[in-house]
């Protein structure tokens, strides 16, 4: 699934691409997506010019007229900058056309994705419970160890949990704790103040990597420019099942939480 690192990737490649440009068509192809595309979204979008694109957790956000375009990737999904006659792929269900020949085309295989209008973000189901983002200055080792207090769920669960903090998913989930040396199974409420100020350093800064490294590309993911991600090749556990730890050479060890897998060193993490 596109994470935050994914997510921004997409929206820096469409910014300089998008933002100025008018909505000259939109083209909607599979409307049954997550929710349903609105029937009446070419209307709002059509003969609009597009102000911004902000990100919100992985959530991007278009603002177009008097609302905002809402997109979510969902598991598969890629929002690229094609050519205007670049032929339609399969799962390609919604093209925005653009007046400079350009279209920005939505590709979710699992359909989990979305691309709903949005009156006001702040208010919005979908958005108006997300926690603070990582590299927002709320977040840190005290705000962490505030919402844990009393919390027995796993702490990677805890750091998943998009109403503590939104953008850090699974990868990232399990590289962060490996960098802080936090067994995944703790307890979020054992955990001391100092043990989330390393928590919340190692997440921006793992994050940080793999922004650079234009996300993770794990099967699906590609950016607005059609390009994979490469932070794959720098992942310390993650997907590493039985091979050595980086640090110590014991090998990594996987785990299920939340239905999710889980990649961590038994001797590195405690």
């Amino acid at each position: 699934m596109p994470e935050l690192p994914e997510v921004e990737t997409t929206r820096l490649g469409l910014v300089p691409r998008v933002v100025g440009r008018r909505i000259r068509d939109v083209v909607v192809r599979e409307p049954r997506l997550r929710w349903p595309v609105p029937r009446d979204l070419a209307g709002r979008l059509r003969g609009e010019r597009v102000r911004d694109i902000r990100r919100r957790g992985k959530y991007l956000l278009f603002a177009v007229g008097e609302g905002h375009l809402l997109v979510h990737l969902g598991m598969s999904g890629n929002l690229t900058v094609v050519g205007h006659d670049a032929p339609a792929r399969p799962h390609d269900h919604v093209d925005i056309a653009l007046d400079s020949g350009e279209i920005v085309r939505l590709n979710d295989p699992r359909r989990f994705g979305a691309m709903l209008w949005v009156r006001e973000p702040a208010t919005h189901a979908l958005l108006r419970d997300l926690g603070p983002e990582p590299f927002d200055e709320a977040f840190g080792g005290e705000w962490l160890h505030r919402a844990a207090q009393g919390r027995r769920v796993p702490v990677k669960q805890f750091v998943m949990d998009a109403h503590v903090v939104t953008g850090i998913g699974n990868i990232y989930a399990s590289e962060a704790l490996f960098a802080a040396c936090i067994h995944p199974s703790r307890p979020a409420g054992r955990l001391s103040r100092g043990r989330y100020d390393r928590l919340a350093a190692e997440a921006r800064a793992t994050l940080t990597r793999a922004l650079a490294r234009g996300g993770t590309t794990l099967r699906d993911f590609v950016g607005s420019d059609g390009q994979p991600g490469h932070f794959q090749q720098e992942c310390a556990v993650y997907g590493r099942e039985g091979l050595p730890c980086p640090a110590c050479g014991a090998p990594v060890r996987a785990t299920r939480h939340g239905g999710r897998s889980t990649y961590y060193c038994a001797a590195c993490q405690r």
